[in-house]
């Protein structure tokens, strides 16, 4: 095994001696050594990719589909992203010039953040929120201004938002990710409506993170671009909506001028997402087969999620039923405290649960847990027993 010459590890970014540790994956692969463990940490679902997805793929390869795409992804997927946009969420955009496909949401999160930020530059985050928007905004250099929501329900609201352009005027970028990924937590129209009032006279770049748009319970995704197209790019893909988890494809959106700098940069760093697997994204987004598979899952988490979140609130959790994507973000009881790490650690070791501490997401969660129903309704039932016993051996 070779050693590294000491001197070369001053050689490294420096910006890495800034970074937070993300934790989610490392927690999981620490409770995951733990054996017979019910894992609700990952947002990863359990169903498998639909047939026509599946299909696609297969077609794909059979047919020599094997060369470099075009670095925004192939002209047939972009297209079916436009209609699926469109037909979805009443936004228009050019499939030539306007959309670029990604190796997964979370590479063009990197590519949008990349195309933005200068060292110092200030990014505004909803928290508590997905880590990587942080962790990315700081390898940048930049700055992430965290915006702490645990005391309006979760919600960001017109006035924080408001008071953190006050104190931050030269910020950058908005980054709002909803359905939200720890709580669950979603927008109605008129809510999004205000906070696009609040951001119209700014030069704010929103980034809108929806990767869990299709997966509302109550009503229907409203993104924010509908009424800020001209400055809002919006992020989605295949992970959350379709199962396709390891198909790595997700999208960047937004106005020609924007997306220039973004979409060559995305090429920059990946050549091109995979043929096959652009393939089957495109069946995904552009059939009424990939719309019908999402709805059947989401009928089967939304049963999930209500059966959890009653479990937990008799056991003395604290949290509202969630109307997005398939979390839970949990308040501990108050009998075990509020050391949400501390909880989690020893409810893996001891009680074989594995749940992410909420802390991990940034300001406001502390206290909590996030738990992942992207599981099947045997494990929820076995973690909730599991859960319970703890309580009481606790």
């Amino acid at each position: 095994m070779p050693t590294t010459k000491p001197n070369l590890m001053k050689q490294l970014n420096t910006n890495f001696t800034r970074l937070k540790p993300v934790g989610i994956r490392e927690f999981d692969a620490k409770a995951s050594a733990v054996p017979g463990i019910v894992k609700l940490t990952l947002g990863e679902p359990d169903f498998n990719v639909p047939a026509a997805m599946k299909q696609a793929a297969i077609d794909s390869i059979k047919n020599n589909d094997s060369h470099y795409a075009p670095g925004v992804g192939t002209s047939a997927l972009r297209k079916a992203i436009a209609h699926f946009l469109s037909n979805r969420y009443q936004l228009n955009y050019d499939p030539n010039g306007e959309i670029a496909v990604t190796v997964g949401a979370t590479q063009g999160i990197f590519a949008a953040l990349a195309a933005l930020i200068n060292p110092g530059d200030e990014v505004l985050v909803a928290t508590p929120t997905f880590p990587l928007y942080m962790a990315v905004t700081t390898i940048l250099g930049g700055q992430a201004v965290e915006i702490d929501t645990s005391n309006s329900g979760f919600v960001l609201t017109p006035e924080k938002l408001q008071d953190a352009i006050h104190h931050h005027p030269a910020a950058k970028a908005l980054i709002l990710n909803y359905p939200s990924n720890p709580t669950g937590v979603t927008y109605s129209r008129q809510q999004i409506a205000e906070l696009a009032a609040a951001v119209q006279d700014t030069n704010l770049v929103v980034i809108a993170d929806e990767i869990y748009a299709e997966l509302v319970y109550d009503g229907h995704h409203t993104s924010i671009a509908e009424f800020l197209p001209g400055q809002t790019l919006v992020l989605n893909g295949a992970s959350k909506s379709h199962a396709m988890t390891g198909y790595r494809i997700g999208f960047i959106a937004g106005p020609r001028e924007l997306m220039g700098p973004v979409s060559a940069l995305s090429g920059m760093m990946i050549t091109s997402a995979t043929d096959s697997a652009m393939a089957a994204a495109t069946a995904a987004f552009g059939t009424d087969a990939g719309q019908q598979a999402t709805l059947e899952m989401k009928q089967a988490y939304q049963e999930r999620r209500d059966f959890l979140v009653s479990a937990l609130q008799k056991l003395g959790f604290k949290l509202a039923t969630p109307n997005g994507a398939f979390y839970v973000f949990a308040q501990l009881p108050a009998s075990a405290g509020s050391d949400d790490v501390a909880f989690a650690t020893a409810l893996a070791e001891q009680g074989r649960v594995a749940v992410i501490p909420g802390s991990y997401f940034g300001a406001g969660g502390q206290g909590f847990l996030r738990l992942s129903y992207a599981t099947s309704m045997d494990q929820l039932q076995l973690a909730v027993d599991r859960i319970s016993t703890f309580l009481k051996e606790d």
